[in-house]
């Protein structure tokens, strides 16, 4: 691990990367907490590195935990969530994988108002409102030099733009080549904006950051996606060669076609409901939640549209689904916490076609074969 440490000192493209991340992104005041969670592993033991001296930079306090790496289905080390817990100012996540699920919250969630929180992290950032930061599951070194340091507010103003167009929305269809038709609810549903500006309390997002999303309201959309981009799989990411079929009806995917990677797809999914319920069984879901987070693994759970002029499809979904052009659909929970799951799995939609469908049977084209038209 120490040659990750000693490595870090003479990169400079890395050094200036953590300095935009500190100073445009989270904009860290001198003496603020701040805690970094981290796998000792390259690349993201160097990142993290970077981070933590650009905070000592400024004056910030920054603390540095390593754990294991961890998958979507895995639960964190229990030292990760006493951290989060002592509510520092700054919480970034720079894991090979991904942070990794709180065994504490998904026994006892946390509340705040009529909204339960599996995770201590997600109850202090978007209940409490007591933290801020960011997550960077996957990242590399190339991905973090290329897609951070970009014009923020330039950003901004396309995120702001394109969330105008979305408001007062009663459904969103998407249309593209490769065969997917899917009209989505988006009635007074919450839109989402991930321009990087993550410098108030309970404020956080993904860096690189250059994406706007929704939770598609509940039960209602339908229609066909074709995913042909990449795909989040329980093994990965995987550059999709044969698109994958996903039929939806009524909010839910009822039928996945394809091959291989359909194939891995419908294994991950399977592998989430029948884990669920085994966590109840053992205890480590309350009674009731095993067959509700089973069945909202085949929910849909998210519609976003990337937008980071520097991003490209690599095979990694933190930057895949910021991709300028295209648009992204998950399966399995959504971000207004009414569908828990124990998986979030994004696909990708090349060069899509994108209408706004509003009061009285207008519409509003938004994104024409990839190129906005807002």
């Amino acid at each position: 691990m120490n040659d990750y440490f000693n490595n870090y000192g003479g990169d400079k493209e890395l050094e200036q990367a953590c300095q935009v991340a500190l100073r445009d992104s989270l904009k860290v005041n001198r003496g603020e907490r701040l805690l970094i969670i981290t796998n000792p592993y390259e690349d993201v033991a160097p990142i993290s590195m970077g981070l933590f001296n650009a905070a000592l930079t400024v004056g910030a306090e920054p603390a540095l935990l390593f754990q294991p790496e961890k998958s979507q289905l895995e639960f964190a080390h229990e030292s990760v969530f006493s951290a989060i817990a002592a509510e520092p100012e700054i919480v970034i996540s720079i894991s090979r994988l991904k942070l990794g699920k709180d065994r504490r919250g998904l026994k006892k969630p946390y509340s705040s108002g009529d909204t339960k929180y599996d995770s201590i992290f997600h109850y202090l950032l978007y209940g409490k409102k007591t933290v801020r930061g960011f997550w960077s599951p996957g990242v590399t070194r190339d991905i973090f030099i290329s897609t951070v340091p970009i014009d923020y507010e330039k950003l901004k103003k396309t995120c702001s733009n394109l969330k105008k167009k979305l408001e007062g929305s009663l459904a969103l269809q998407i249309t593209s080549r490769a065969g997917t038709d899917l009209t989505i609810g988006t009635r007074d549903r919450q839109i989402f904006v991930d321009d990087g500006d993550f410098s108030r309390p309970g404020s956080g997002g993904n860096l690189p950051a250059g994406e706007i999303f929704i939770s598609p309201e509940l039960g209602v959309s339908e229609g066909v996606i074709v995913i042909d981009g990449s795909i989040s799989c329980r093994r990965g990411v995987i550059i999709t060669r044969t698109p994958i079929i996903l039929e939806v009806e009524e909010g839910r995917i009822t039928a996945i076609k394809g091959k291989e990677e359909a194939e891995e797809l419908l294994e991950t999914v399977t592998v989430a409901e029948k884990k669920a319920l085994n966590m109840e069984r053992e205890g480590k879901l309350p009674t009731g939640m095993g067959e509700i987070y089973a069945r909202n693994a085949r929910s849909l759970g998210e519609l976003g549209i990337g937008l980071n002029p520097e991003a490209s499809i690599l095979g990694n979904m933190l930057v895949d689904e910021k991709v300028y052009g295209t648009c992204h659909v998950a399966i399995g929970s959504n971000y207004d916490k009414e569908t828990p799951a124990l998986i979030h799995l994004d696909g990708l939609i090349k060069k899509p076609t994108m209408e706004v469908i509003l009061a009285h049977g207008r519409r509003n084209k938004i994104m024409a074969e990839g190129k906005l038209a807002c």
